[in-house]
């Protein structure tokens, strides 16, 4: 029904610096309590890499601290994640995820929950 689409992925040399995006239906986006950034690369699991909930509280990982930066622009309906000094470890594709509505309510209020999924973009980190 409902799904976020990224883009702004690519192939770049380590040390550089790409920024990836995420837009959302803007009735949604609007109404979204969290927005996540998760990233998988072959021969490991799914990880969350960052988010940011509605009232700019931010989170990363601790292997991302200091390089990635989320933000959201309510105007554009969209999160993005900046990510600088690159390394080849950084390799991966990036999803991002939305939560609203009962995903937002009770004890998943300040949990990391998503209901919405976007299909991915694929960064790529050459030495």
């Amino acid at each position: 029904q409902v799904q976020p689409a990224e883009s702004g992925g690519g192939s770049v040399q380590a040390g550089g610096s790409l920024n990836v995006s995420c837009t959302l239906s803007g009735n949604i986006f609007r109404s979204t309590c969290r927005m996540g950034w998760y990233r998988q690369s072959p021969g490991k699991e799914r990880e969350l890499v960052s988010r940011i909930s509605s009232d700019g509280t931010t989170n990363y990982a601790d292997s991302v601290k200091g390089r990635f930066t989320i933000s959201r622009d309510n105007a554009k309906n969209t999160a993005y994640l900046l990510m600088n000094s690159l390394q080849t470890d950084d390799t991966a594709v990036y999803s991002c995820a939305a939560a609203w509505g009962s995903y937002c309510t009770g004890s998943r209020r300040t949990s990391d929950e998503y209901n919405y999924w976007g299909r991915g973009t694929r960064v790529t980190v050459s030495s």
